[in-house]
C-alpha cells in the first residue's frame, strides 16, 4: 500500500487548518494586506479539495477585499459611500488611544485616514494590542449625522469590530498530527506555511529559515540577523505572524517599548510575543537610559520603572543589512558593525544576544523560492507556535550530552534556548532521537559561538573562551563546533612550510591583532634588498630594514654560509586578515631571510612572536593573552616566544597556555636556531 502524500496527510490530520499558498500569493499581489489577513479569509471560504469550491471561494475573497479592504488612495471614496449608504464594512489596521481629558477611547484607521473615531471601552479591554501598534480588523461602521449634535458629536460610529485572528488552537491536535510526518517532511510543511518552497533550498538553508521562527516559539529570546538585502529578514515578523510587531529603524522611546509612566501601561514588550527592529543601524533611543533598560530586559525579561519592576515575555529580534562582504567585515571590524555605536561596541549589550543568524547564507529570494503548495494557515501556525511557548524541551540535552567547559553561564542559557526553540518547532510532540538532538545542539552552539567570536574581537580576553564543545555522556568523546566564516584554522597550515615562509601574529594598523605571512626569495646579486606588499608604511619599511641590517652585521654568527654581498633578497609581506601592515615584523623578517638563505623551513604550524630593536634587543609581546588566542584561532600548534614575555604568563588562562608547544628564546640568534630546528 502506498504511503499517502504529504498533502493527503495534511488534509487528514489538519483539515480546515491548511491553505494552498498559491491562492495567497495570487491575491496578495493585488492587495497590500498581511498574509495572515488573506489566509483568515481563505480559510473561511476556500477550505475544500473541490476546485470549483476553491475557485468560488477565491472570487468571494477577492470581492470582499475589493469592496472592504481600504486602499489609502480610495479612502475618500469609501467615506463618501459610508455617508451615502449609512453603513459600511471595512478591513483596516486599527489603533486605539486614550484621551485623558475626555476620559474616553478613540480609534485611528490607518488606511482610511480617520484619526479619532469613538470606540467603546470594551474593545481595548478585550484586545489590548489595539492600544499599542494596532491590529488588522474587520469593522462595521455606521454613519449618522445629527444637526443638533454637530458641534460636539461625531457622525461615524463603530457598530462591531472583529480582530482578524483564529481562536485558540488545540495543541494536542498538533502533537498528534506531527507523528504522521518525518522530520524532513515536517520541516517542509513549516517552511511552506511561511510561504517558502523547500525543494529550492539546501538543508542548511532550511535550518536557517526555521531559526527565524524561534523568537515566536521561545519567551525572551534575543536573535540577530544581518545580511544582504532581499533575503526576507523582516518578512516573517511583518507579514506572517500576527503575534509580532516590526519596529522600523528610527527613534524609539522607553515609554513606547517598555513602560509609559504617565499612563502606567506596559509598552510593546508586554503586548507582543516578538518585537523586531528593522534596519538596526537606525535605532535611536530618545531616552539616555534606553539602551541600559534594553540590556536589563534582554538579560532578565524584566525592567525597572519608578519603584516597580515589570516582567514581560516578548523576544527581541534585530535585523539589518550588511552592505559589504562578510570577509571584509571580519577583517576590518566585527559582524556587529551595522549596529549603532552605542549598541555595536557595547559588549554587555551584545553578550545578551542568544543567536547570530548568518543572513549572508540565506539565498536572495526569487519567484521560484515561494511555494504554490499547501501549508498551515499562517494564523493557525502562529497560534500553535504561541501555545508552544509554554512548553520546554531543552532538558533532554542532559540525557545524552553535556556542554564543554569553555561555555560560561550566558553561553549555556543561549544554547539551551536555541535548542528549545528548534526542538519545539521540529518535534512539538517531544519525540526525537539522540542523533536528532545532536543535530540541533550543533546548530545552537554555532549560533552562539558566532556572537562570542565577535565579542572576543571587541572585548579581548574577557571573551577568550570561544572554542565551544559538547561531550557525549556515553563515549565521553568531546566534539568541537566551529563557525564556517571564521576559517581561522586555515591561516597557519599544518605541516612544514617552504623555506623562507614565516607566519607571525601582531597588532595591525587598525588596532586589531591578526596573522601576517612572510615569503622570502634569494637570487644571485650584489646584496640588494627589496620588499613587496608593504606599501608606503614607514614603520613597516623601517622594520624590514632593521632585519636585513641585523643580518648583514651578524650573519656569520648564525651561519658561515649566509652571504649578504653576493645574494639579493626579496620579502613579500601578506596581511592575511586585512588589519593594516604593522611596523613590528623585524624578528619574523630576520627568520624568513635566514630560512631562505640556509634552505631550511621553519618548524611546522609555527607562529613567531616578539620583536628586536636595531641593536638586537629582544622586546616582549604586547597583550600576550590576546595574541596567543589569535595564534590558537589561526591554527598554530607551536609558538616561538621571547623569554622576557614569561613575566606575563600569569595573565594567560591555563587552558590557553596548554594549547601550544611554547618555545622560548633569549636572543635573535637563538630565535633563528629554534625556529629552524637547528640544534
Amino acid at each position: 500500500m502506498d504511503t499517502p502524500s504529504i498533502n493527503q496527510r495534511l488534509r487528514q490530520y489538519f483539515d480546515g487548518r491548511i491553505v494552498r499558498k498559491d491562492l495567497t500569493k495570487t491575491i496578495k499581489e493585488g492587495a497590500n494586506v498581511p498574509v495572515y489577513v488573506l489566509e483568515f479569509l481563505l480559510g473561511q471560504y476556500c477550505s475544500s479539495d473541490d476546485e470549483e469550491v476553491i475557485e468560488a471561494g477565491v472570487q468571494n475573497v477577492k470581492r470582499i477585499l475589493a469592496e472592504n479592504y481600504v486602499r489609502p488612495d480610495e479612502a475618500q471614496k469609501i467615506l463618501s459611500q459610508l455617508r451615502r449608504i449609512g453603513s459600511y464594512t471595512v478591513i483596516d489596521m486599527v489603533t486605539v488611544s486614550l484621551d485623558i481629558q475626555k476620559n474616553c477611547y478613540f480609534a485611528s484607521f490607518s488606511n482610511l485616514g480617520l484619526p479619532k473615531v469613538p470606540i467603546e471601552d470594551a474593545y481595548p479591554e478585550m484586545y489590548d494590542r489595539l492600544l499599542c501598534g494596532g491590529i488588522w480588523c474587520i469593522i462595521q461602521l455606521d454613519y449618522e449625522y445629527i444637526e443638533e449634535e454637530k458641534k460636539n458629536g461625531y457622525p461615524i460610529r463603530i457598530r462591531k469590530l472583529t480582530p482578524i485572528q483564529m481562536p485558540r488552537v488545540d495543541l494536542h491536535e498538533v502533537k498528534e498530527g506531527r507523528k504522521a510526518f518525518s522530520k524532513e517532511e515536517w520541516m517542509d510543511v513549516l517552511l511552506r506555511s511561511i510561504g517558502m518552497e523547500p525543494d529550492r533550498l539546501t538543508l542548511r538553508e532550511k535550518w536557517l529559515l526555521l531559526i527565524r521562527m524561534i523568537p515566536l516559539v521561545e519567551n525572551n529570546y534575543n536573535l540577530c540577523e544581518l545580511g544582504p538585502r532581499s533575503t526576507g529578514k523582516s518578512h516573517l515578523y511583518k507579514e506572517i505572524s500576527p503575534n509580532s510587531i516590526l519596529v522600523s529603524g528610527g527613534q524609539t522611546t522607553v515609554a513606547n517599548l517598555f513602560y509609559n509612566m504617565g499612563r502606567k501601561t506596559v509598552g510593546l514588550v508586554g503586548l507582543w510575543d516578538c518585537v523586531a527592529f528593522d534596519e538596526v543601524a537606525g535605532i535611536r533611543f530618545k531616552d539616555k537610559d534606553g539602551v541600559q533598560i534594553m540590556k536589563d530586559y534582554m538579560a532578565s525579561g524584566s525592567f525597572a520603572r519608578g519603584k516597580e519592576e515589570k516582567a514581560a515575555s516578548a523576544s527581541m529580534v534585530f535585523v539589518g543589512n550588511i552592505n559589504q562582504s562578510v570577509d571584509v567585515l571580519l577583517k576590518t571590524s566585527s559582524l556587529f558593525d551595522p549596529f549603532p555605536p552605542e549598541m555595536g561596541t557595547d559588549t554587555a549589550f551584545l553578550d545578551r544576544i542568544h543567536c547570530y543568524l548568518p543572513g549572508w547564507e540565506v539565498p536572495k529570494f526569487r519567484p521560484e523560492h515561494f511555494t504554490d503548495d499547501y501549508g498551515f494557515i499562517t494564523d493557525y501556525l502562529a497560534e500553535f507556535v504561541r501555545e508552544l511557548r509554554k512548553e520546554q524541551y531543552s532538558d533532554a540535552l542532559d540525557r545524552w550530552f553535556r556542554l564543554g567547559k569553555n561555555l560560561n553561564q550566558r553561553d549555556v542559557i543561549a544554547v539551551r534556548r536555541t535548542m528549545d526553540g528548534l526542538l519545539k518547532l521540529i518535534y512539538p510532540d517531544g519525540e526525537f532521537s539522540k542523533e536528532e538532538l545532536e543535530e540541533v545542539l550543533k546548530i545552537a552552539l554555532e549560533m552562539r559561538r558566532r556572537v562570542k567570536e565577535q565579542l572576543k574581537k571587541l572585548g579581548g580576553m574577557e571573551f577568550y573562551d570561544v572554542n565551544f564543545s559538547y561531550i557525549d555522556n556515553e563515549t565521553f568523546e568531546e566534539r568541537y563546533v566551529t563557525v564556517p566564516e571564521q576559517g581561522g584554522g586555515k591561516l597557519i597550515p599544518e605541516g612544514i612550510c617552504n623555506p623562507g615562509q614565516v607566519y607571525t601574529v601582531s597588532r595591525g594598523k587598525s588596532g586589531m591583532i591578526g596573522v601576517f605571512r612572510l615569503e622570502s626569495q634569494m637570487l644571485p646579486g650584489n646584496g640588494k634588498f627589496d620588499r613587496t606588499g608593504i606599501g608606503s608604511d614607514r614603520d613597516a619599511r623601517e622594520s624590514s630594514s632593521t632585519a636585513f641590517n641585523f643580518l648583514k652585521a651578524n650573519g656569520n654568527r648564525i651561519s658561515g654560509s649566509i652571504s649578504t654581498t653576493t645574494k639579493d633578497y626579496i620579502i613579500n609581506y601578506q596581511d592575511l586578515q586585512g588589519i593594516g601592515m604593522t611596523g613590528k615584523l623585524a624578528l619574523p623578517s630576520l627568520i624568513a631571510l635566514c630560512s631562505i638563505a640556509l634552505g631550511r623551513p621553519t618548524l611546522g604550524s609555527l607562529a613567531v612572536l616578539g620583536e628586536i630593536s636595531i641593536s638586537g634587543t629582544i622586546m616582549k609581546v604586547d597583550e600576550l593573552a590576546n595574541t596567543l588566542q589569535c595564534c590558537l584561532d589561526s591554527g598554530a600548534k607551536k609558538v616561538l616566544i621571547p623569554s622576557v614575555s614569561m613575566i606575563d604568563f600569569a595573565t594567560v588562562p591555563a587552558d590557553l597556555m596548554g594549547a601550544f608547544q611554547l618555545i622560548p628564546y633569549s636572543s635573535a640568534e637563538d630565535a633563528v636556531f629554534k625556529a629552524l630546528g637547528v640544534e
